[in-house]
């Protein structure tokens, strides 16, 4: 198991705890399940969306399950050493096509996520939608991107853009199976 699955849902649990939340109002606060929350925690089920909607129910930033060494002034993160911070993919069926990599996991009190996220599906392989409160931006590096956003889809192309609010059922995927992103994900606290 990737050692940043175990460590985000480590954080999940250690916040919870400290908190002297129980299992269950977490899982009756973001609509899981107890086992869900219980997988979370475990690292088994982690992705963006479940994670933003655990940070709301604990009342705290999204951030607080990626961090690492804080840092009150500018981060900065070399592009060769972008995969060697907090990684986490997902066993969750409508993400586990994306490999997210934090690029900001050392900035305290942050209220943007910008990861870079590696997306490799299967040719006509579908996924389910995601939604959470935020917005997101994401920028095409390489391949070809579709974003199905609600009931439109729209296709993006290395240097292309889209910016949306996320709370609108959306998901993404590369068109010929493979594909790189800078995503950016604000996660109103």
């Amino acid at each position: 198991m990737n050692e940043s699955i175990v460590t985000a849902g480590d954080k999940v649990k250690s916040v919870r705890e400290s908190k002297f939340i129980s299992l269950e109002t977490v899982a009756e606060r973001t609509g899981f399940t107890v086992e869900q929350v219980e997988m979370i925690e475990k690292g088994e089920a982690l992705s963006l969306a479940p994670l933003i909607k655990i940070a709301r129910a604990l009342g705290v930033r999204l951030g607080t399950f990626l961090d690492d060494i804080e840092s009150d002034g500018p981060v900065v993160c070399l592009s060769k050493d972008y995969d060697k911070g907090v990684r986490f993919n997902s066993s969750s069926d409508s993400v586990k096509h994306l490999d997210y990599y934090s690029l900001a996991r050392a900035k305290s009190g942050r209220y943007m996520e910008p990861f870079i996220i590696e997306i490799n599906n299967s040719k006509g392989e579908e996924f389910a939608f995601s939604s959470h409160e935020g917005e997101e931006f994401i920028y095409c590096l390489n391949g070809v991107v579709e974003i199905v956003y609600g009931k439109k889809s729209y296709s993006l192309n290395p240097g292309d853009s889209i910016y949306y609010d996320s709370i609108v059922e959306h998901k993404i995927q590369a068109v010929n199976g493979k594909a790189k992103i800078l995503a950016v994900v604000y996660a109103p606290a």
